[in-house]
């Protein structure tokens, strides 16, 4: 079956659901995205995901072409329009048609795109084995140049520390700021647990404010886990128990080798089995 996709106010049929090659979100990457994840028909965290888009969107100066509350609806409707019971939902506001110049103010009106599918995710065996990664050499944009929490359709910076990773036939790599600081894994946040506490990075070293990762933290704090937020190194990251990263694909997923060195004793850890439960615990409904 055809998937139904949003394009601006109307669902339509895949196939019609074009954008012309003048739109300045493919011209330059300018616009904004979210990616939301379903489960058991209920769409996870969306009234945070859409503040974010918002937040994202007001600092690029680009205006989303709906009211916050159509919006939901309207990823509501995409949503079971085609039928996604577990799923994953890709929403894109672009700044619209304009000249092959950069000057973003005389493009036409923003474009707003739903798309609602299935998901490739990490195969189980991931999950109960643990992920093997590298340390990136791309190094995260400078926070000066675009705000790390702007989830922007840029993704350069990411794919080309991503391209890494799978030269080193790993699925993932960590990514460090200009200072040398822990920002982010590709696609993920990072947590790292020593000696009983959990660590991870300021969203001011470059890391993106994860709607996961914020579930995440709530959900330690609820089992009277400590959790800090500070500057983490790669002297840290070789030197931890237990390491995870968490994101809206990857939801809880446990980190046993980075660079060859492994961590801990080489097995998800008890605080990433932990949390990793309790997410899906929490995401499935079963939860608080």
């Amino acid at each position: 079956m055809a998937l139904k996709i949003w394009l601006d106010d109307k669902l339509v049929d895949e196939a019609e659901a074009k954008i012309t090659v003048f739109d300045h979100g493919l011209l330059y990457g300018d616009g904004v995205f979210e990616g939301i994840r379903v489960y058991n028909s209920k769409i996870f965290e969306l009234e945070a995901h859409i503040k974010r888009l918002y937040e994202s969107a007001k600092v690029l100066r680009l205006e989303v072409p709906m009211s916050k509350g159509k919006l939901i609806k309207a990823v509501e409707k995409t949503t079971e329009a085609n039928g996604v019971i577990d799923g994953y939902i890709r929403l894109l506001v672009t700044r619209g048609v304009g000249t092959l110049g950069l000057n973003p103010f005389i493009c036409g009106d923003s474009r707003l795109i739903i798309i609602a599918d299935n998901i490739q995710l990490y195969p189980e065996e991931l999950y109960e084995k643990g992920m093997e990664i590298i340390s990136a050499t791309t190094v995260r944009n400078h926070p000066l140049a675009i705000p790390p929490q702007v989830k922007s359709l840029n993704y350069l910076n990411n794919i080309l520390a991503k391209i890494e990773a799978l030269d080193n036939d790993v699925p993932e790599a960590i990514m460090y700021n200009h200072e040398g600081y822990v920002a982010e894994a590709t696609g993920d946040n990072v947590f790292i647990v020593k000696n009983g506490v959990i660590y991870t990075p300021p969203v001011e070293a470059g890391a993106l404010e994860g709607i996961t990762r914020a579930v995440v933290i709530r959900l330690a704090k609820e089992e009277k886990l400590e959790v800090v937020e500070k500057n983490l190194t790669r002297f840290d990251l070789y030197t931890c128990d237990e390491f995870f990263l968490t994101g809206t694909a990857a939801e809880v997923i446990g980190i046993v080798e980075i660079d060859g060195r492994v961590i801990g004793d080489g097995k998800p850890g008890s605080y990433t089995l932990l949390l990793r439960k309790k997410f899906f615990k929490y995401a499935h409904g079963k939860g608080k």
